[in-house]
Order: structure tokens, then sequence, then C-alpha cells
């Protein structure tokens, strides 16, 4: 399963309305930890690489990247499919209209950055081939975890032109099936772009970054603020919930110059939204 377990991992228990967490804090809630694995696997005595990561002193790889090393296929169809005479593709068969098979309501998440609003009753494909059906989101927009609607993203308060173009990255979804609950974490890449506009116009406008409404940019061309839209798997990154600007401004007035990485996840348990993370670390 591939992970990343830091800040955004299992919040289980009690109620965190606009509690701040650090990496090294003692939070209020248990949470679940992995860390990478260093077991060896042998294919036919050939060392294989495969990424695992230990869970409650137990290994976990992924079923389909044995699939993929071995060569039989293994695929999702509301069910784990493994056929031992085909090669791996990892894709469900094709139908007659030449579209794989869906639930009704499975949501194909959007990679463009746009909003994705989610509803009661929306399938989510994640990255074990689980297909994750959403029960409810009341706690959206108007619960506890959130101070309300959110406004639209920023609008340039400088050039933001001058910034070095940053990639999104690919949707995401990941699902952690424990024995006490259901978890979902789906990349919210709408809100991670209200993080690096918050970033780009604090740079912007700094007089320690920039200079004329224009990022700064060292001798060897190097700018005085970099901004990148994940963060490391061993980052232990600072987050908070819900969305307040000034928790960037706090962070950013600290440290101006320097390489910010910022991340925001939704949480879902056993299909009930949670709230909306962000996370942020600072090299």
């Amino acid at each position: 399963m591939k992970i990343r377990i830091r800040n955004l991992l299992l919040v289980l228990a009690g109620v965190l309305a606009g509690v701040t967490l650090t990496s090294g804090a003692q939070a209020a809630a248990a949470r679940l930890t992995a860390t990478r694995s260093n077991c060896a696997v042998y294919i036919d005595g050939q060392r294989t690489e495969l990424t695992a990561y230990m869970i409650n002193d137990e290994n976990y790889v992924r079923l389909r990247d044995i699939g993929a090393k071995v060569g039989f296929n293994v695929y999702w169809d509301g069910t784990v499919q493994i056929e031992t005479d085909k090669p791996y593709t990892g894709v469900a068969p094709v139908s007659q209209k030449g579209e794989a098979a869906k639930p009704q309501g499975t949501v194909t998440l959007p990679s463009d950055g746009s909003q994705y609003v989610p509803k009661a009753g929306d399938v989510i494909p994640c990255d074990d081939g689980t297909l994750y059906t959403i029960k409810d989101v009341s706690r959206w927009d108007a619960n506890m975890f959130a101070e309300g609607p959110l406004p639209p993203l920023p609008t340039p308060t400088c050039d933001w032109s001058s910034f070095p173009s940053v990639d999104l990255p690919a949707p995401e979804a990941r699902h952690f099936a424990r024995s006490n609950a259901d978890y979902l974490f789906v990349r919210n890449l709408y809100e991670t772009r209200r993080m690096q506009y918050t970033l780009m116009n604090l740079a912007g406008t700094n007089p320690e970054t920039s200079s004329g409404g224009k990022l700064r940019y060292g001798s060897k061309g190097t700018p005085y603020v970099r901004i990148s839209l994940t963060i490391p798997d061993d980052a232990g990154a600072w987050s908070f919930w819900p969305w307040r600007d000034s928790e960037l401004t706090k962070l950013f007035n600290s440290c101006p110059p320097g390489t910010y990485s910022v991340e925001a996840w939704d949480l879902y348990k056993d299909g009930v939204y949670n709230h909306t993370e962000y996370q942020v670390y600072v090299t």
C-alpha cells in the first residue's frame, strides 16, 4: 500500500476542532503508525524491490505489486480478482460498451485542481483497489471542523509569473481498513492550491523575499521561495484544521526564505467526512 503516515494518519477519537498539531506533539487522538520496512523479498532466489510497510509489527505489501512482479493478473471489480493464467494488467475486463464496469456513483477525481464536492453515495476508487462509499457529508462546509463555506481561491496581490512553475500532483485516494474503522484520505488539490496561492502572495509582498512585487532570486538564479505541492514521505509535517490563512502567515513570517511543501487531505471514517487537514513542511 503506497502510504505516507504523518500527521494525516488516522485521527481516531476525540473532538479536536481547531487544534494545531506538530509532528512531535502527543495529540489527543489515537493514531496508527507505519514505517517503511526493510524486509527483503526474494522471487525465485532473486531479490526483488517491493515497497513494504511495517504496521503493528506486521509487514504489508500490495497484492497488485506482487502480481506485477510474479506475472499474474490482479484487479478490483467490487471484489479482489486474481487470474493466475493471465499477465498482470491491474485493470478490470472491458464491458461490451467499451468501458470497465464500475458501480453506480463511481467518481473520477478531478486532476486539474478544480473542486470536488463529495456527495453521499459517491464511490471513490482507492489506491489498494477498494471502492469506498461515502455515506455522510453533513459536516462539509457546515461543521465543527470548518468555519463555514470558504471563499474562492486567492487572487494575485503580486506578480505570480515571477514564481517557478509548479506541477499539480495526481489525484489520490488512500484507503486504510482497520479492525475498528474504515478510513479514506483523499488528496484535495483545490485546497492545496489555496495554500499555494496564499504562500505566493505572502512571498511576493514580503520585503525579504520580493522586490517590486516580484519574487527575488539569488545571484545563481535560485528563488528565495520555492513551493512544492507534495511533501516528502519521511517528512514531519505540521498540520492544522480548519482553514485559517493566519496559520500560513505566521509560519511564513517566522522564516520567509525557504522551500514550502504543502498538501491538503479530506479525511473520512466509516464513510463519514470528518475534516480537511492542511499540512506544511518547510526546509
